[in-house]
C-alpha cells in the first residue's frame, strides 16, 4: 500500500466580506490529493483535504518541501505496525524532517493539510465516516456522530444597512436550524457594535446564545471598554480579543471580565497552547479553546494539545475548533467536543455542509460517505474533480 501521487490547488474564496481586521475577497485555500495504489470500482482510492478557512494557501511550501519529502519516503515508512493502513504521525514526521523547531505560522496549515488527507484516505480505505476512525483512534465509542454548531456571521459587508443586513442574515440561520451565533466586533465604532449586537440578539433571543468575536484586533484599553460595555447582555463568548499571542492581554481581560473568553485559533502548535495554558489567564470552568487542526500541523498535533488542555483541568467540552466545515465537524463529533463552528452563508465553496448532513436543533450530524465526505459538497466538485484527473 502506498501514496502514488500527491497533488494540490489554490482555491480562491468566494465573497467580499471583512471582519476587524482582514477582508477575505483575496484568500484563497490549499486543497490537497493523496493518491494510493487501491483501485476500487476502477479508480483509486484518494485522500483529499484542505488547511482550514481564514489565512492563504501554501502551494509553495507544499510543492517545495512537504510534498517531495512525502514522495521520498519509504512506503513502508508511511503505514502503521501492521501494513494495513497509513500513520498520519508517521507521514507528519517524514514532512517534518530537517524542520528547526518553532517558525510554525503557514508552514502550519500546509502541513496539516496534507496529514489530514491521510486521515480522509485511511477512512476510505475502511469504507466509514472519518469521525468513526478519528473516535477509534482516540479510544473512544463514536456515538450518534452528531455535534453542537453554531452559525459564525455577522462580518462587515461593504454595503447596505449593517445592523438590518445582520437581522436578516441571522434569521436566514434560524430558519434553517441553527440556535446559537456569532458575530464580528471591532470593525466599527464601539456604540455602532452595540447596536449591532442588540440587532443579533432580537434573533438569537439572548445573550447565552451569542458569541462575538473581535479578531484580535483591540489594545487592552479598548478590549476592556468592549468588555464593559457588553458584560450585561451575558454573552456567550468573548473571541480572540487581542493579538493571540499576547498572552498578558488575554490574562487581563480574564481577570476584568466576568464572562467566557475565547482564544486559540492562531495558535499553531502544542508549545503556543501550553504557553496559553500557563500565562493567558484561562479559567478552566469558564472559558472555550478553539484550535484547528487543519491551521496546526493536523489531528496528530490537535490531539496533543487536547490532551494538554485535559492536564490543565479543562473539559473537552471547552474546545470548540475554529473553521466552519466538514473536516472539524468530523473531529468534533469523533472527538466528543463542546461543539464547532459552521459557515452556512459564507467562505464558499469551503464553508458549510452538504445537504445531505442532518441539521436540527443546533446539532448537526456527518452523512456516512466514507471519510471526510467532501466530495458530497457540490461548491467543491470541480476542484476535486481536477485534482482526482491531475488536470488541477
Amino acid at each position: 500500500m502506498r501514496i502514488t501521487a500527491i497533488r494540490e490547488i489554490a482555491v480562491p474564496l468566494q465573497g467580499n466580506i471583512s471582519n476587524s481586521l482582514v477582508n477575505f475577497a483575496e484568500h484563497t485555500v490549499s486543497l490537497v490529493a493523496l493518491v494510493s495504489d487501491t483501485v476500487r470500482h476502477g479508480r483509486p482510492v484518494i485522500g483529499y483535504a484542505f488547511d482550514s478557512i481564514g489565512r492563504y494557501a501554501q502551494p509553495g511550501l507544499l510543492r517545495e518541501r512537504f510534498i517531495p519529502r512525502l514522495l521520498a519516503a519509504r512506503p513502508e515508512a508511511l503505514l502503521n505496525e501492521d501494513g494495513t493502513a497509513f500513520d498520519p504521525a508517521r507521514a507528519s514526521s517524514a514532512m517534518m524532517r530537517n524542520e528547526k523547531p518553532g517558525g510554525h505560522g503557514d508552514r502550519a496549515a500546509a502541513v496539516g493539510a496534507l496529514e489530514l488527507a491521510f486521515w480522509d484516505l485511511n477512512a476510505k480505505l475502511r469504507d466509514e465516516p472519518a469521525y468513526r476512525g478519528i473516535a477509534r483512534h482516540a479510544g473512544r465509542a463514536p456515538g450518534s456522530g452528531s455535534a453542537q454548531v453554531y452559525a459564525a456571521g455577522g462580518y462587515y459587508y461593504d454595503s447596505g444597512d449593517p445592523v438590518r443586513r445582520l437581522k436578516e442574515e441571522f434569521q436566514a440561520y434560524r430558519d434553517q436550524g441553527f440556535v446559537k451565533f456569532k458575530m464580528k466586533i471591532g470593525g466599527a465604532s464601539l456604540s455602532q457594535d452595540l447596536a449591532r449586537i442588540e440587532a443579533a440578539l432580537a434573533v438569537a433571543g439572548e445573550g447565552a446564545n451569542l458569541a462575538v468575536d473581535a479578531n484580535g484586533r483591540f489594545d487592552l484599553p479598548t478590549a476592556l471598554a468592549y468588555a464593559r460595555a457588553m458584560e450585561p447582555y451575558g454573552l456567550r463568548w468573548y473571541e480572540e480579543i487581542g493579538d493571540p499571542l499576547d498572552y498578558e492581554l488575554n490574562s487581563q481581560v480574564a481577570h476584568a471580565y466576568a464572562g467566557p473568553i475565547a482564544t486559540g485559533e492562531n495558535l499553531f502548535s502544542l508549545p503556543d497552547v501550553n504557553n496559553l495554558l500557563r500565562f493567558g489567564g484561562m479559567r478552566p470552568a469558564t472559558d472555550i479553546l478553539q484550535m484547528d487542526a487543519g491551521l496546526a500541523y493536523g489531528l496528530t498535533e490537535y490531539l496533543r494539545m487536547v490532551a494538554a488542555v485535559e492536564r490543565a483541568g479543562f473539559s473537552r467540552g471547552c474546545l470548540h475548533p475554529h473553521g466552519g466545515h466538514l473536516i472539524n465537524l468530523h473531529i468534533a463529533a469523533g472527538l466528543g467536543l463542546g461543539g464547532c463552528e459552521a459557515y452556512p452563508g459564507v467562505f464558499q465553496p469551503f464553508g458549510g455542509y452538504p445537504a445531505q448532513c442532518a441539521l436540527g436543533a443546533g446539532q448537526v450530524r456527518p452523512t456516512d460517505a466514507p471519510g471526510f465526505g467532501l466530495e458530497q459538497k457540490q461548491e467543491l466538485a470541480p476542484y476535486i474533480a481536477a485534482l482526482a484527473t491531475g488536470s488541477a
